[in-house]
């Protein structure tokens, strides 16, 4: 369930605000989300897997407070985020 090194570069590349970032929260926020949309994937086919479904409750936490941080501190990152990555409708 966990995001392939291509694919999390990828990820990275796009959502960095700086040439060396890797940790702001807009990466942590799309690497998360990768992440729990695989999870929702696996557990289409493995609907009784509730270890696995723990882990992506944890994950949503984590995305929330993450996203909660960013809306707390810059609002129009927080915006461009959640547009980014269509979280909300």
């Amino acid at each position: 369930m966990s995001v392939d090194k291509e694919k999390k570069q990828e990820i990275i590349s796009k959502f960095k605000t700086h040439e060396s970032d890797t940790g702001s929260p807009e990466v942590q926020i799309a690497i998360l989300s990768e992440q729990l949309n695989s999870l929702t994937e696996h557990f289409k086919t493995h609907k009784k897997d509730h270890h696995s479904r723990r882990g992506l409750l944890k994950l949503v936490g984590q995305r929330r407070k993450l996203l909660d941080y960013l809306k707390r501190n810059d609002k129009g990152r927080y915006e461009k985020v959640i547009e980014q990555l269509g979280l909300r409708k």
